[in-house]
């Protein structure tokens, strides 16, 4: 896999802002040490190499999934946004982990919150940047559609893929979901964005439902991970599509009340913040207690920092995600809740 990253296309939608934000985590909290009863590791490995010192898992024993952490997420942003279900055109759901292959969690989002059936509804897969890629896809559809509302949530079951018995990756992730509610309204400032793609299925890949090996043997459905390839890719693309972002909207790093970052290691965070020169307290994370949620990880940190008072109303947000596929992006937005 080649260091060397093209500048990624920027976009601008103008007119919208963040009014709502909401997440969920599952009841099960798994420590590292509950980890370490299962493979050959540590709190100690863990918590130094990663920041994570547990995270929470879908416990199915009491319904719990991709769609009702989804659920969950949406209508307490939609509660934050004090706006309803009949203002919603879109509902973009970014996830890998879809709790079914077919029909879409967005479509099954729209039966559960009793959105309008011409209500567009779409799934987004690029994968631990999903949140972020379906935030400005999201806007460019508002930008048309009869209601001004969108509803964007990252969902997540990462327990379901991960391999118990490689230690390298089963500590990683975590199960939970994050929303935001985007409005389109006269004298919002723009949303900035910007994203980029490589095709890679070595770094990071999950096998399909269904999916054989060349001999016509079934895959099990793990996701495995080239740690090194992933941390070279993360620490150069993290900054790079951080400043690209900046630049495009013209805004100094100072100008930007907190950056938003995919909680996927902490140490990645580190270098990222490091080589930006930002003032690391903007870019404090959750990982310690989430892990990597792919997806969800992006929103549930933005409802935290709502929820905790931690981000002042309105405030100018920078959100980057990495991942698998491989793909980046970022964006500046306005959230105002």
């Amino acid at each position: 896999m080649t260091n060397e990253m093209q500048t990624g296309q920027v976009g601008r939608v103008p007119g919208v802002r963040i009014v709502g934000t909401g997440s969920a985590l599952p009841s099960r909290t798994v420590t590292n040490d509950d980890l370490a009863q299962i493979v050959d590791t540590s709190d100690e490995w863990i918590s130094t190499r990663t920041g994570i010192r547990s995270r929470r898992y879908c416990d199915r024993a009491k319904g719990e999934s991709q769609l009702t952490l989804a659920c969950e997420a949406a209508r307490r942003a939609l509660a934050a946004s004090g706006r309803t279900a009949e203002e919603v055109g879109v509902c973009l759901v970014a996830t890998f982990t879809p709790s079914a292959a077919t029909p879409s969690t967005a479509c099954l989002l729209e039966r559960e919150l009793g959105l309008a059936e011409d209500t567009l509804c779409l799934d987004v897969n690029a994968a631990c940047a999903g949140f972020v890629y379906a935030l400005y896809t999201a806007g460019c559809l508002i930008e048309r559609a009869s209601r001004p509302l969108a509803l964007v949530v990252g969902a997540e079951e990462l327990s379901r893929v991960v391999d118990f018995s490689d230690r390298s990756t089963c500590v990683l992730f975590g199960d939970g979901a994050g929303a935001a509610v985007l409005e389109r309204a006269a004298g919002a400032p723009d949303l900035v964005a910007t994203w980029g793609s490589r095709g890679n299925d070595e770094a990071l890949f999950a096998p399909g439902a269904g999916a054989v090996d060349a001999q016509g043997a079934p895959l099990a459905s793990h996701l495995s991970m080239d740690g090194r390839a992933v941390f070279r890719f993360a620490t150069e693309v993290l900054p790079r599509c951080t400043a690209e972002v900046l630049t495009a909207a013209g805004v100094e790093a100072t100008d930007v009340d907190r950056f938003v970052f995919h909680q996927a290691n902490k140490r990645i965070v580190d270098v990222a913040v490091r080589k930006l020169g930002v003032d690391p307290e903007r870019c404090a994370g959750n990982i310690d207690h989430t892990g990597n949620t792919s997806a969800a990880s992006v929103p549930i940190l933005l409802d935290e920092l709502v929820r905790t008072g931690e981000l002042s109303s309105p405030a100018r947000v920078v959100m980057a995600g990495f991942g698998a596929g491989l793909t980046w992006a970022s964006c500046l937005v306005e959230v105002a809740p």
